[in-house]
């Protein structure tokens, strides 16, 4: 750990010394405080929540060309390599790309319930934390597939847990959580608000929970979610995907008001932010205003042993564009998520440095307490 917390520093000194540099590039005009879809480029960026599940350099590549740093997420997902294995594929990226990929470990669940859980897992998180781990990742099957011996649902905020967030807790590492789904997953297809809801929804029935009444509520999921925080109120928590709370940026400030330590990433959830830009694009503005030092940038971006290599680089350059161009400007602008236009954000400079990169430099590489 102490060879961890070393080379951290050294990495936030130079993610800083490169910020201030880039800064120089970018902000000299100060008559302009705004952004251009030009300004793409020149950008230093993070992505918060990528995914490389393949020893290969495709995804990687195409985020140096576009100024992006990314940070891949292990995740236990059925039909995914395990993560033992994808923490392997990392490491190996990483002897190419030290500067350009980092990652968050996670641990696994299926002998969750055999003696002596917790300690293993902790015991292989505190590893990865020597191998260059920046934190970890917990899923959503944690609230809506794994069991406990008496067939009751897991919530995040069960004790068999808690050894590994206290350690968390006193070290300061941050915890990204992608607890529960969408508001969207418990309604019928009909009356969802976004098109890429209903499309996963339609494929992964297995997760829409409106097919499955008998299975945790929405409300029950986010409510052991927030218990988890108020028992550890000290606890670095990035909540993924808008914290499961997407569907109102109101939900999501009540949040991050009660919880000081908590922080957002909006991976896979911009569909809901522009359903909401639709019908009140001011509040939606302001929140990101008022919020601007809770909130990172993130995709979900992937890359899994099948994919084609040109087409890996052509969805992130597009959507990493599209994404710049909703955040950084006033034009009218579409998306497959949404079926009307909607204005950009058009956040001012200050903001859009902190979300793409200052927040991320603060959240995941300063080890000091918030």
């Amino acid at each position: 750990m102490k060879f961890f917390l070393f080379a951290n520093k050294l990495l936030l000194a130079s993610l800083s010394a490169t910020f201030l540099l880039q800064a120089c590039h970018t902000t000299s005009d100060k008559g302009n405080d705004y952004y251009t879809a030009t300004d793409f480029y020149k950008v230093k960026k993070i992505d918060v929540h990528a995914h490389v599940l393949i020893d290969r350099p495709d995804m990687v590549e195409q985020a140096k060309k576009d100024n992006f740093i990314l940070i891949s997420l292990n995740t236990e997902v059925p039909g995914e390599p395990p993560v033992d294995s994808q923490q392997y594929y990392i490491l190996q990226l990483r002897h190419n790309f030290p500067n350009d990929l980092y990652y968050v470990s996670a641990f696994e669940t299926a002998t969750i319930n055999e003696p002596g859980w917790s300690d293993k897992q902790l015991a292989y998180l505190k590893k990865s934390f020597d191998s260059g781990a920046l934190g970890i990742k917990v899923w959503k099957n944690i609230g809506m597939t794994i069991k406990d011996k008496d067939s009751n649902f897991i919530m995040i905020d069960n004790p068999v847990f808690d050894p590994i967030f206290n350690y968390l807790e006193q070290n300061n590492i941050p915890v990204i959580g992608h607890i529960g789904e969408p508001k969207n997953c418990w309604l019928p297809l009909n009356e969802m608000t976004t098109n890429n809801d209903r499309n996963y929804f339609k494929g992964h029935p297995e997760y829409h929970m409106y097919l499955h009444p008998e299975y945790p509520s929405y409300d029950s999921i986010i409510k052991a979610r927030d218990h988890l925080l108020e028992k550890h109120p000290k606890l670095k928590f990035i909540g993924a995907h808008l914290g499961s709370l997407e569907w109102d940026v109101d939900e999501i400030a009540k949040r991050l008001d009660k919880f000081p330590n908590m922080s957002v990433e909006p991976a896979e959830r911009w569909g809901q932010i522009q359903y909401q830009t639709l019908t009140n694009w001011q509040k939606v503005h302001d929140f990101f205003i008022k919020y601007q030092d809770r909130i990172m940038y993130g995709t979900d971006l992937g890359q899994e042993a099948p994919d084609n290599g040109d087409s890996v680089k052509a969805k992130a350059h597009t959507i990493w564009l599209r994404d710049w161009e909703y955040l950084t400007t006033g034009d009218s602008l579409q998306s497959p998520f949404v079926n009307q236009k909607f204005k950009g954000l058009q956040l001012p400079k200050e903001v859009i440095d902190k979300i793409y990169y200052k927040n991320a430099e603060k959240w995941y590489f300063n080890k000091k307490s918030q």
